[in-house]
């Protein structure tokens, strides 16, 4: 049976096109019922009970199935994830309206409905003849979904009853659970069951725990504040209105980690991000929003605060406070540069997440109202209701955002669950992927079994596919104990006098193919996390530390790049082979070193190693003559106990000739890659970009070098290189390493790109000084480069192209998810560092060296170099308490003062190191100023490590870890 619907529509050229649109209908869809008499039912689609629970809920004691709207699911996924809901009826309606509108409750919700436990049953009532209802005239699509679920629940009431006995209390009756107010009344005035969530959750016997994970989507709260604090924000349409107009610009705010009342918005066509300040100025914006921005008049133009800013107290009149001094500093700021300024006036679309974090302690023990901290110190606190506090104060908790209504400071939320206790090593783990959004669950089956089964073989038809390179004397190095060797190298002397050189690289395309769930699950997780006690993979350890990791004395699958060089390292000819090689050694660089440095070994991997070398300080010579930045961030490595994996020392990352020589020839591999898949697909080769950066980022590094008598010319960077090169200060042997770090925190991110959406000269990488790039060195840590592999092997014919490789948008679309992954993936590295930090500090009180990175009007930012951390030392105390030593403080200059005591930028001191445990919600580190030494002068840092180093970077190096991988050698 079909339903039809014609109708006429306009061409461009005119003409009128006559439409037919045909739904089929039928007539024998199940209903998934076990007590159904009318359905034949196979056991396996009996989803629905025959003997239904009717004791959990005091208001609906009768047996029931529940039918649930599309906001419900939408609104309330986390209490539908709870095991007390079950016999659930699914509609095709909500499943299809809850696919358009949210993707990631879509996934959450088939998972629970793929549970069998859980008894969540899918009806497709859209093709159902007495289902599926047509929109009326005048009819909104929203209004059509109601009815169709209004009826579909009718439907079911209907069709069991005559399998169902008379008896009242056996009777199983539908219940829809709806929290729209029409579609309630409507329900009930057509003789259905109908409740809000609300209601029945409050019904349920475990209704405390699951009260506490309602969402307050309305956004509000009994007893709350009438009056509004914020502006209102502009309607969509006014919205819409003022962009077309170009009053309103558009952008995504980025809120700040040193002061809670300050953020910017990083808009298009302008070279500055938009400054914004105060709680009118952000207007509830949290960060990630795409917001509207209304720019002011360049008279009310300020400069950023110098102000370090906690909101440290629940209390609405210290905002008030804080804006007044905030008010202040904006007269001041007119004697200096001032940035574009505007102010939040709408929200386009939110991007807000579940968060973790702790309970503050509540004064009153009665209250079910509380207030939650993120661990991401960008995010607001979160006001939330729950009855647990007092089991939940010592514990992280995953909140998620509901709402943020102008009458409240605070956004309002709901609590999700509970992740452990507080300080616990594990919970913190998994508290740091959450917050980084790392994908971290175990494989699926289904992923699992697209893995080659063992014991896996080489074939004799696998030889004859490939060039066999087993008799070349290839080896590995790599960093202690690494397991995931995806290069290898070899390089030896041809008759001629030139070298030929091999980069060998793991062919994890071979096992992971093009759509299969592995492939999508590797896509979906796009990179190899490194935390320091543990490895978060890619892709299964069946192939990241076996099939595909290329051991020593062991056959294996490669790609290789193949040059002929001469000796004064310039390339004959380039060739790509899928290949088998049999490397002859998994060196570290120390081993590798080692047989460098020995002139009594002259053996075949020996001799190798020279040659390479030899090949890679020219390389290296001149790609730093070319313009390369040679940059540096602060990398340390914890050796961790083999049992508790808890870290017992600490160690500076060393660096060899041999690191070096292995990132030249794979930055040559990738730049030799990037030509040819370019030249053969020249609209969807995947490469990789280093926008230069605008001049204004480079204003701190120009200032800070001018205070210390040094020129940086930035006008290229190559220029950038030399004024780098020639700033040093023999008395202070660190402070040309803290220039480089303060020059790679001015540098734009690194970006994967699809080639056919930008012009050629956009595609140039600034930190390398080259014009085209790409990864294609890592594919078992990196899913850019298997794409890359896939697009390499079909340029030589080894094999075939698909759809979506060479679709430029889907490729586009890609980038953008590798992109953020990998983003993501560097701050849990270095959240991982600061985390074990604390632990390290737990029992040690120590003085350590350290240098003033950066001077606040109240604060100073310092450095320590051993620990690669970064901590605020206050030179002001919290508020209410006196100051028995006034700090003068010089914006010009960047400087604070105190008689002839004066710390500047890049300044050395001595800093006490301590772990802050007395709040064990929120353990911090603290910094006590030791030198210069400065009577009655003791302020307790507010701040830990754990607020630094958000920035931009050059390398693509996530914090340094165990255990130990490539990436601290492949950094671009």
């Amino acid at each position: 049976m079909l339903t039809t619907k014609t109708f006429l529509r306009k061409t461009k050229r005119g003409n009128i096109l006559k439409i037919v649109r045909e739904h089929y209908l039928r007539d024998d869809i199940w209903c998934g019922s076990s007590l159904c008499k009318n359905c034949s039912l196979k056991e396996k689609d009996k989803v629905l009970d025959k003997e239904v629970i009717s004791n959990v809920s005091s208001v609906f004691s009768f047996p029931h199935y529940l039918v649930l709207d599309t906001n419900v699911v939408l609104h309330q996924i986390d209490v539908l994830e709870e095991d007390v809901l079950e016999n659930v009826i699914i509609l095709q309606t909500v499943l299809e309206e809850v696919k358009h509108r949210s993707s990631p409750v879509y996934r959450r919700l088939k998972d629970i409905i793929e549970n069998p436990n859980r008894k969540f049953y899918i009806f497709v009532n859209e093709h159902h003849k007495d289902t599926y209802v047509e929109r009326k005239p005048g009819e909104t699509a929203n209004d059509r979904n109601d009815r169709a679920i209004r009826v579909a629940t009718s439907w079911y009431a209907t069709h069991l009853s005559g399998s169902q006995p008379k008896a009242k209390n056996k009777h199983v009756s539908m219940v829809l659970l709806t929290d729209d107010a029409d579609n309630c009344q409507k329900a009930k005035a057509e003789g259905l069951i109908a409740s809000t969530v609300y209601d029945y959750v409050k019904s349920l016997q475990d209704a405390p725990t699951l009260l506490d994970k309602l969402s307050k989507k309305d956004g509000v709260f009994e007893g709350g504040s009438k009056e509004p604090l914020f502006p209102l924000h502009l309607s969509p349409k006014e919205i819409q209105d003022g962009l077309k107009a170009g009053k309103l610009h558009q952008g995504t705010f980025l809120a700040s980690r040193e002061n809670f009342l300050e953020g910017s918005v990083n808009v298009e066509g302008f070279e500055k991000f938009i400054l914004v300040q105060g709680h009118a100025g952000l207007n509830r914006a949290v960060d990630g929003d795409t917001v509207a921005l209304e720019l002011l008049p360049e008279s009310d133009w300020v400069a950023p605060s110098d102000i370090v800013l906690e909101d440290s107290e629940d209390d609405p009149g210290d905002i008030l406070d804080e804006e007044v001094k905030m008010e202040k500093e904006k007269a001041k700021a007119k004697k200096v540069e001032r940035e574009p300024t505007g102010r939040v006036v709408g929200i386009i679309r939110r991007k807000w997440r579940q968060y973790c974090g702790i309970l503050l302690p509540s004064q009153d023990k009665n209250s079910v109202r509380h207030l939650f901290v993120p661990a991401e110190r960008k995010i607001p606190k979160i006001r939330i209701e729950t009855r647990q506090a007092e089991k939940l104060k010592s514990q992280r908790i995953i909140v998620a955002i509901d709402a943020w209504p102008r009458t409240s400071r605070y956004p309002l939320g709901h609590f999700v669950r509970a992740l452990g206790n507080v300080g616990d090593k594990d919970t913190e783990n998994e508290v740091l992927l959450l917050e980084h959004d790392v994908p971290h669950s175990k494989f699926s089956d289904q992923v699992l079994s697209f893995l080659p089964k063992l014991p896996w073989i080489i074939t004799e038809e696998d030889y004859a596919k490939r060039v066999d390179l087993r008799g070349l004397t290839i080896c590995s190095v790599d960093p202690v104990g690494c397991t995931d060797i995806d290069d290898a190298l070899h390089c030896r002397e041809l008759e001629n006098g030139n070298y030929e050189v091999g980069v060998h690289i793991a062919d994890v395309s071979h096992f992971i193919r093009p759509g299969n769930a592995l492939d999508k699950e590797a896509a979906l997780r796009a990179t190899t996390v490194y935390l320091v006690d543990k490895r978060i993979d890619m892709v299964p350890e069946l192939l990241s530390s076996n099939l595909c990791s290329l051991r020593g004395n062991v056959e294996r699958f490669a790609f290789s790049c193949i040059w002929e060089i001469t000796k004064n390292a310039e390339i004959v000819n380039t060739k790509f082979h899928k290949s088998v090689i049999c490397s002859k050694a998994a060196l570290t660089y120390g081993e590798a070193q080692a047989k460098i440095d020995d002139k009594n070994l002259n053996d075949d991997v020996a001799k190798s190693l020279r040659g390479l070398n030899s090949l890679a300080k020219i390389l290296k010579k001149r790609r730093i003559e070319n313009g390369a930045l040679v940059l540096a961030s602060p990398e340390i490595r914890f050796q961790v106990d083999s049992e508790t994996h808890d870290p017992i020392e600490v160690v500076a990352k060393k660096m060899l000739e041999t690191n070096s020589m292995v990132e030249e020839f794979m930055l040559l591999a990738n730049i030799s890659v990037a030509e040819k898949i370019f030249q053969e697909f020249p609209d969807c080769a995947m490469l990789r970009r280093h926008p230069q950066p605008p001049p204004s980022n480079f204003d701190p590094l120009i200032k800070a070098g001018n205070l210390q008598g040094f020129e940086i010319n930035v006008e290229s960077g190559k220029q950038l290189a030399e004024s780098l090169d020639l700033a040093l200060k023999p008395e202070n042997p660190y402070f040309n390493t803290m220039l480089r770090i303060m020059a790679t925190r001015c540098m734009m991110q690194a970006v994967y790109f699809a080639s056919g959406m930008l012009q050629k000269e956009e595609f140039a990488h600034y930190g390398l000084a080259c014009p085209i790039y790409t990864h294609f060195t890592s594919p078992i840590r990196r899913y850019a480069d298997i794409i890359v592999h896939r697009l390499l092997a079909a340029c030589i014919g080894a094999d075939s192209t698909y759809a979506d490789l060479l679709d430029k948008r889907k490729s586009h679309s890609l980038c953008h998810n590798l992109n953020y992954r990998n983003r993501m993936a560097q701050y849990a590295g270095r959240a991982s560092v600061n985390l074990h930090t604390h632990l390290f500090f737990r029992n040690r009180v120590q003085d350590e060296q350290g240098y003033v990175l950066y001077v606040r009007k109240n604060a100073l930012q310092v450095l320590i170099p051993k620990y690669g951390l970064e901590g605020t030392l206050y030179l002001a105390p919290p508020k209410g308490q006196v100051a028995k030593v006034n700090f003068t403080y010089n914006e010009e200059e960047q400087s604070q003062s105190y008689g002839s005591i004066k710390f500047r930028v890049f300044d050395p001191v001595t800093v006490q190191l301590s772990l802050d445990r007395t709040n064990v919600q929120h353990e911090k580190l603290m910094l006590l100023l030791v030198k210069p030494e400065i009577p009655d002068f003791s302020v307790p840092s507010q701040a830990a490590a754990d607020e630094a180093m958000d920035v931009d970077q050059v390398k693509d190096t996530a914090a340094p870890s165990q255990p130990p991988s490539k990436r601290q050698r492949k950094s671009k």
